[in-house]
């Protein structure tokens, strides 16, 4: 009998998927307020090339866009790379229920209900980027293809 693929929801999506990645630990501490800058920091790599994945509501459909940790979401931008009028953030806490994951944790990757998703043109900067591998104090880095094509993402402007 075949064996199932360990860890989080994120990173069984990955295996499953044959996508090449690299798993990611470090020690977090839950005084910190940036979750990214925090991981940036933790594994000696460019704070530019460490995104975070963010919930929102568009037209009363929940999306997810995913930017650097240095920069915000524009939601504007948002709205416009999947045709709809108008965006603003996700409750925290329907945005957790809705991926499965906590705040800090919450990965692009195995969430619980599938989202259309909207990667930062920027990720295309990097051989790799590093998000969330589903808890805090862990990410996963793979390469921006991989990542858009698991997510069946599209790529836009969609930072400040």
């Amino acid at each position: 009998m075949a064996r199932r693929p360990e860890g989080t929801p994120a990173l069984v999506t990955l295996t499953r998927s044959g996508i090449e990645h690299t798993v990611h630990a470090y020690e977090h501490d839950p005084r910190t307020a940036s979750y990214g800058l925090e991981a940036a920091e933790a594994l000696g790599v460019d704070p530019d090339q460490v995104f975070k994945t963010l919930l929102a509501d568009l037209d009363g459909e929940q999306v997810v866009g995913i930017v650097p940790v240095t920069g915000s979401l524009d939601l504007k931008a948002l709205a416009t790379a999947l045709g709809g009028k108008k965006a603003h953030m996700a409750d925290p806490q329907r945005a957790q229920r809705a991926t499965g994951y906590v705040l800090g944790g919450i990965s692009p990757l195995g969430q619980k209900t599938r989202h259309r998703t909207v990667i930062d043109e920027t990720a295309e900067l990097w051989d790799t980027v590093f998000v969330s591998a589903g808890r805090r104090g862990l990410d996963v880095e793979v390469s921006p293809a991989d990542l858009v094509s698991a997510l069946d993402a599209t790529v836009a402007p969609v930072a400040r």
